[in-house]
């Protein structure tokens, strides 16, 4: 049975795997989000498309 891994056995594969992590994003350095309707559906989008068109 194989020995159970430490915090620095799954550190190390991390690194392995991923490399080097970016740095952390401090709490100062996030942008506050807006909510915003929905996209419209691409066949409505489509539909725009081809009214504008045939004019």
């Amino acid at each position: 049975m194989a020995d159970d891994l430490t915090d620095e056995d799954f550190a190390f594969l991390r690194f392995t795997d991923f490399g080097q992590l970016p740095p952390r994003v401090l709490p100062h350095e996030l942008v506050a989000l807006r909510e915003t309707e929905h996209a419209p559906d691409y066949a409505d989008l489509a539909y725009d498309a081809r009214d504008r068109a045939e004019g």
